[in-house]
């Protein structure tokens, strides 16, 4: 494995050639949805856009509850990695495991049960629901396998290997696209067929990269011991307040959802083509935190405070001056960059599609700097405090954006401004805390 040591060398060098392949990786894994967007907005049209834009935002809190246990527990593998310690990896590997696989199967048991309450309760329009209905019990398959990709992307990157996952996903993501205009174009198996496509690409990369861990480290399988409760429980206790922070913030997005879809097939429509270039435009920071955090992890258990501090420093500023040049690329190209997902005859569609990509992209140097604090405070073992932020973002957001639409003058635009305020009162809070 190419591993690339976080505890010593030149700071800057280092993060970020063990970023990009972490931006890369989860590029590709932003395929999945954007290739089901844009086929089955151009292939089926806007309500289909619509039904699973909305069911995308159901599928991400979901999951995001066992990225951010997976992420909980990467924390751990990179501090022990810094340390040197390879039995308490082994041991942590294993605890973690059995715990988050636990509770996929227990997401399993209250999706299927609960999809129409859940669907109603987002205020799903009658005239989508059956769409809707239709994606989430074939995309909601995958969940098992988004939890084993997660948590060995997150073991490898915790060892310094970046570039073994970004492998994986760059598989399936091309088997993704392959399939979705099969199952969609070809054989004409509608949203189900989308659904599906990335169901099976979700198996080939989670089950692609547990086999490699499993041959590589064969040290997983070896000299286990005993099953240490004290550990088990302080595991658990990161990794809940990890997935808390991932769940919550999603959590208010499903929020804003359902407020976005008392608005109409065509506010939902233009919602669901541009939170995915939103959401791809500010992946590179948001990846780029997840870097520092190994970085942070891996110095916390080395016991470099000082290098930290210089990490810290230097992440900033990179992540904010990349942050201001995609700001303004996306306000500058916001028209055409909608129309990939959207029909020209869509015209309402459009406008109401790049006025929220005009307001919150302007804003993202925000959300960069967010998503730093979120992986120092996790690195340093303080999830809490990752919490409270992400509570301010969001509750931020979640307020504003009921109150703002309510307004008659302001409307829908009141939702959008919500977002880059949300932002900037977490930040402000994070940054005060960290120079105490």
């Amino acid at each position: 494995m190419r591993e690339v040591n976080l505890t010593q060398g030149p700071i800057l060098s280092r993060l970020v050639r063990f970023s990009l392949p972490m931006i890369a990786g989860n590029m590709l894994q932003q395929v999945y949805n954007l290739v089901d967007t844009l086929v089955v907005g151009r292939g089926i049209g806007a309500n289909a856009l619509a039904a699973v834009g909305s069911a995308y935002t159901l599928m991400t809190f979901l999951t995001s509850i066992l990225i951010g246990l997976c992420m909980g527990s990467g924390a751990f593998f990179s501090e022990d990695y810094g340390a040197g310690d390879t039995g308490q990896l082994r041991q942590d590997v294993l605890l973690s495991f059995w715990f988050i696989f636990g509770v996929s199967l227990l997401i399993y048991g209250v999706i299927y049960p609960g999809m129409n309450p859940i669907l109603r309760l987002l205020q799903t329009p009658e005239e989508l629901m059956a769409l809707m209905q239709e994606y989430v019990r074939a995309v909601f398959a995958g969940i098992f396998f988004v939890f084993l990709y997660n948590f060995f992307a997150y073991l490898l990157r915790s060892m310094g290997n970046s570039v073994v996952p970004l492998v994986f996903l760059a598989v399936s993501a091309v088997l993704n696209i392959v399939l979705d205009i099969w199952f969609v174009m070809g054989l004409s198996l509608g949203v189900a067929g989308a659904a599906w496509a990335t169901v099976i690409s979700q198996a080939v990369s989670g089950l692609g990269i547990a086999a490699y861990s499993f041959r590589k480290l064969p040290w997983l399988c070896q000299g286990r011991g005993g099953w240490d409760w004290g550990r088990f429980a302080h595991i658990v206790k990161n990794d809940v307040a990890t997935g808390i922070q991932q769940s919550v913030m999603n959590f208010g997005i499903l929020l804003i959802q359902r407020l976005v879809d008392s608005f109409g097939p065509v506010t939902m429509a233009a919602f669901a083509a541009a939170v995915k270039i939103d959401s791809f435009a500010y992946l590179p920071v948001q990846d780029f935190g997840n870097a520092f955090s190994t970085f942070v992890a891996q110095n916390y258990g080395a016991g470099q405070r000082q290098r930290i501090r210089r990490g810290f420093r230097d992440a900033t500023l990179v992540s904010a001056g990349f942050s201001a040049l995609i700001s303004l690329l996306v306000c500058v190209f916001a028209q055409p960059l909608m129309r990939i997902f959207v029909q020209a005859g869509e015209v309402e569609v459009l406008a109401a599609g790049v006025r929220y990509l005009r307001i919150e992209g302007a804003c993202y140097m925000g959300i960069g700097c967010l998503f730093l604090l979120y992986g120092f405070y996790r690195a340093v073992k303080r999830p809490g405090m990752s919490v409270v932020l992400t509570v301010i973002s969001l509750g931020t957001r979640v307020a504003l954006a009921y109150a703002l639409s309510a307004v008659p003058s302001i409307g829908v635009v009141g939702i959008w401004w919500s977002i880059p305020i949300g932002w900037a009162l977490a930040d402000l809070t994070g940054e005060l805390v960290w120079r105490r």
